[in-house]
């Protein structure tokens, strides 16, 4: 089995919580690097004279966690997911306490994961009618299929992922055709490109990353869907919103928290909130930020360790 070391930069602070979200991501293990785990050889122990003196000279300044994964068909999604996990991490603390939170790929430059983990990717067919099919991948549809196709670069969402396969999976039971839709935190545009194949007149795919701007407005356009779909940068607080009959959220439990409440007033009353991204220790968080913002489950699905619901919304608005 090949594997890839993933590298997260961070602070003795920080060390602990980026190893525990590695191994949720699906880390076969991880080690973290601290210098300050080297006894002071200004202050000498009994210990010391185990411990080369050049061993402090030669460790990294920034505390550095490896964790290993596994490079199969879903490394791309868990990468991503992790580097999604890591930027809300950071925005909960604040950031300076847990310094950079950057994450590189060690055995895999960067630059060589975004060819050679395409070797996994593979047309794939979601729920009834929806087939994913990745751009570089030949494909002979079926009467019926819903194709989308996709290069998500290294932007989330290929569909492997689990959170992003129970979506889809909701979006094709419960959109209906002439339903606005709204996608936010569109990562590859998987989301907004299948709500737009199957019926949804109009859709905004809103992300805060540059680069997943960037891959989802190619998608868009790879599927001749431009005329519904239209890619923005920013945030349900500060950028473009659009008045919808359905929601879409994969992104992190916390940011589901926390948006749950305002998008109230972009849903329709009645209207549907599909959100995933959500592990299963923080299902009930979930779960109650969403009754607290006025929404009442219609269905819960669950895969491995992720969790994604479908809540309808029934907030009252002065």
């Amino acid at each position: 089995m090949q594997w890839c070391e993933a590298i997260v930069h961070t602070t003795s602070a920080g060390g602990d919580l980026v190893s525990e979200l590695m191994m949720n991501s699906g880390a076969a293990g991880t080690e973290i690097v601290d210098r300050a785990d080297v006894p002071d050889p200004a202050k000498p122990g009994v210990y010391w004279e185990l411990y080369d003196p050049k061993l402090l000279e030669s460790m990294p300044a920034d505390v550095l966690v490896k964790g290993w994964f596994a490079q199969n068909g879903q490394t791309h999604d868990v990468l991503a997911a992790l580097r999604r996990e890591l930027a809300a991490l950071a925005g909960r603390t604040g950031g300076a306490a847990l310094g950079a939170l950057t994450l590189e790929l060690a055995d895999v430059a960067d630059e060589d994961w975004a060819e050679n983990w395409k070797q996994y990717y593979k047309p794939f067919r979601v729920g009834s009618r929806l087939v994913v099919k990745p751009s570089w991948e030949p494909y002979a549809a079926r009467e019926g299929d819903v194709v989308v196709e996709l290069d998500p670069g290294m932007a989330f969402g290929t569909g492997t992922h689990e959170t992003t396969h129970m979506c889809l999976e909701l979006l094709e039971k419960h959109l209906k055709p002439g339903m606005r839709v709204m996608d936010v935190g569109t990562g590859s545009g998987i989301l907004a490109i299948a709500a737009a194949k199957l019926g949804a007149p109009e859709v905004l795919a809103v992300d805060i990353d540059p680069n997943a701007v960037r891959v989802a407005t190619e998608n868009v356009a790879k599927n001749n869907a431009a005329p519904q779909v239209r890619v923005v940068r920013g945030d349900l607080v500060n950028g473009e919103t659009l008045p919808c009959e359905l929601a879409v959220a994969n992104i992190v439990a916390d940011a589901i928290c926390m948006l749950a409440g305002p998008l109230t007033r972009h849903l329709v009353p009645g209207g549907l909130l599909v959100c995933s991204g959500i592990i299963r220790e923080r299902e009930a968080d979930v779960a109650t930020a969403a009754q607290q913002a006025g929404y009442r489950t219609v269905e819960r699905m669950g895969q491995g360790e992720w969790v994604a619901l479908c809540l309808r919304n029934e907030a009252v608005h002065a």
